[in-house]
């Protein structure tokens, strides 16, 4: 199982050739290590915007969703269980500024 991220210049087309016109960037390097750490949140009971994501389908969130998300990484961060985690982390990190700093953007997680 993995999550992929996704960067858009506007809501992605569910069909993944549409999304090709909106794409920004991607973040593919990371993707079991970054559902491990995000499926961790479903067992814990954390609440919040990264426990939203779905590690089976796909997830978009907007630019102020990205925000509140950008803003619950740092306590997710001080719970990884390895280097890897914490790298998926940053790189979802920079997805996510990304994100809100790019008016009309939108994040998508893809799992599997």
């Amino acid at each position: 199982m993995g999550i992929d991220v996704e960067l858009h210049s506007a809501r992605p087309a569910r069909d993944w050739q549409k999304a090709r016109r909106t794409f920004l960037r991607g973040c593919y390097g990371h993707g079991d290590a970054l559902a491990d750490a995000l499926g961790s949140l479903h067992y814990l009971g954390v609440r919040g915007r990264l426990a939203a994501v779905d590690p089976y389908g796909d997830t978009v969130m907007n630019e102020q969703e990205a925000a509140a998300a950008l803003g619950e990484l740092p306590g997710l961060s001080e719970q990884c269980a390895d280097e890897q985690q914490r790298a998926a982390l940053d790189d979802l990190a920079a997805v996510l500024e990304q994100c809100v700093a790019t008016p009309g953007s939108y994040v998508w997680f893809a799992g599997d």
